[in-house]
């Protein structure tokens, strides 16, 4: 039985294999250059454009979704290494407290999906796109005097999105990949037996 390499090579998932190749190169250019602003908003278009063209090419799947966290982890993973040093220097240091709640609670997240779901993938909410796309503008921002007010708002969504999602996690009842917002949404309640009889009494 023959794999199907079209779930695997398509237009979405090359530009987020371009966003991973962008994402190692930035580890060996100087950080906040003219070739690491460059590359970084290379990536930063390439995060936009696959989910983009993967709805208006329906090659949406779980494999590029999988592969779209994976990116997206190795992104923030680069930032960690190569923008956080400057960031402790102009940041006050009681932001820090925030910053930490805020990991603690997407891994928190990420265990609960794990753990109840076996997957490990981040969900594309409006709010954790949101503060995605806060934090790619992190470096440009970098040295404006009003920049530890923007890292403060920054703070507080990204903290908003991580609980989202850690909330969404732990009332599914199963792993809802398009699930957008927790508005709206009905948590999981195991039926009572009296409900299945009813349910039969009412064929």
């Amino acid at each position: 039985m023959g794999i199907n390499m079209s779930k695997f090579i398509n237009a979405p998932n090359i530009i987020t294999f371009v966003r991973i190749l962008g994402t190692i190169a930035l580890a060996f250019i100087s950080p906040f250059s003219a070739a690491f602003y460059a590359v970084w908003t290379v990536c930063g278009v390439s995060d936009v454009l696959d989910g983009t063209v993967a709805r208006m090419l329906k090659k949406e799947s779980s494999f590029g979704a999988k592969l779209d966290s994976t990116a997206d982890i190795m992104f923030y993973l680069l930032m960690l290494f190569r923008v956080l040093p400057t960031l402790i220097e102009v940041l006050p240091k009681w932001i820090w407290i925030i910053v930490a709640a805020i990991a603690v609670t997407r891994a928190s997240a990420y265990l609960a999906a794990f753990i109840r779901f076996r997957h490990f993938a981040s969900l594309h909410s409006y709010l954790n796109k949101f503060s995605g796309f806060l934090l790619f503008l992190v470096p440009y921002f970098i040295f404006q005097d009003w920049f530890w007010i923007y890292c403060l708002a920054l703070c507080i969504i990204g903290l908003a999105s991580s609980l989202e999602e850690l909330l969404i996690h732990l009332l599914s009842r199963e792993y809802e990949e398009g699930r957008k917002t927790i508005i709206g949404f009905k948590p999981y309640k195991k039926r009572s037996p009296s409900d299945g009889t009813d349910a039969q009494k009412s064929e």
